[in-house]
């Protein structure tokens, strides 16, 4: 099996089995992501050499593989018919196959349009986990995502209505003191339209070689301190009114908040609100451009 480049798979993919689709991200502007700014050039991977890999974790794996992740960042953005052919050609190799997950931003989620998500799920693609960062379109433009919240919701919509599931990323923090009210009350309405089965909360942290480390060294981005993030996720979870899931599986939090909403809502703020009451300097230490 060969690989090239950045392989990045989120969390809960842990024991999916990867499968490399696409080399790097075809967008590769946003300014708080290092990922592959200094890898290959987007492209996508020939669909016999996908197969060829897929048929080699067959033989040693079979029926042993449940899920299937199919790197690199937005694998969405392959052809249609392709992506849909290695898909029916994974449900075909691995009999206990039950999910395939890709990558997707929403720029390219919109860019299929229905029919095409459509055709997507009829193939087997069952989850895209989405980089949505903020529902604020100043965030979103400031932080060069490539797209607004109109467009997101859209595509979110078109994902929710073709049967795709929705696993929808947001970046606490990523709107600085200046944003951090607004940040959340429009990622928060942006969720609420869109419906996600998961939103996984992330919190920003400067990296090594992105413009976002250099406006932080620079005074042009004012970080938000552990309590002010966590006064903005409460933000966050008081606004969210759509069944979700909410999870916080990733190493940048302060707080791991795992629960349903809107059930879960009092749990979640009250768990919160017990970090919040701890000194600041109990939490993690902030480093300058973190790996």
């Amino acid at each position: 099996m060969k690989y090239e480049g950045p392989i990045y798979r989120p969390p809960s993919e842990a024991d999916s089995l990867l499968i490399q689709a696409t080399v790097g991200c075809p967008h590769n502007r946003c300014t708080f992501c290092m990922v592959y700014k200094n890898g290959p050039r987007f492209r996508v991977r020939p669909v016999a050499e996908i197969e060829a890999d897929i048929a080699e974790a067959a033989e040693t794996l079979g029926g042993r593989v449940k899920t299937i992740f199919f790197p690199a960042g937005n694998t969405i953005a392959m052809k249609t018919e392709d992506l849909s052919r290695i898909c029916r050609t994974a449900y075909r190799a691995f009999p206990n196959l039950s999910r395939i997950t890709v990558y997707g931003s929403s720029r390219y989620i919109y860019q299929k349009g229905p029919e095409d998500l459509r055709r997507l799920a009829g193939a087997g693609l069952s989850r895209i986990h989405v980089g949505l960062e903020s529902g604020d379109d100043e965030v979103l433009k400031k932080i060069r995502k490539g797209c607004d919240s109109r467009l997101q919701v859209t595509a979110g919509r078109w994902a929710k209505a073709a049967e795709i599931e929705l696993s929808l990323y947001v970046m606490l923090g990523i709107g600085g003191r200046e944003r951090t009210r607004p940040h959340a009350e429009k990622t928060a309405e942006a969720v609420n339209r869109i419906g996600p089965d998961f939103v996984r909360l992330r919190t920003f942290v400067p990296k090594i070689g992105t413009p976002m480390l250099e406006d932080v060294q620079q005074g042009r981005f004012a970080m938000l301190g552990p309590h002010e993030v966590l006064d903005e996720a409460a933000r966050l979870i008081r606004a969210m009114t759509s069944r979700t899931v909410l999870t916080s599986d990733h190493y940048t939090n302060y707080v791991n908040l795992e629960g349903q909403l809107p059930q879960d809502r009092r749990r979640l703020l009250e768990a919160i609100s017990v970090h919040r009451q701890k000194g600041e300097d109990q939490f993690r230490s902030f480093f300058i451009g973190s790996q």
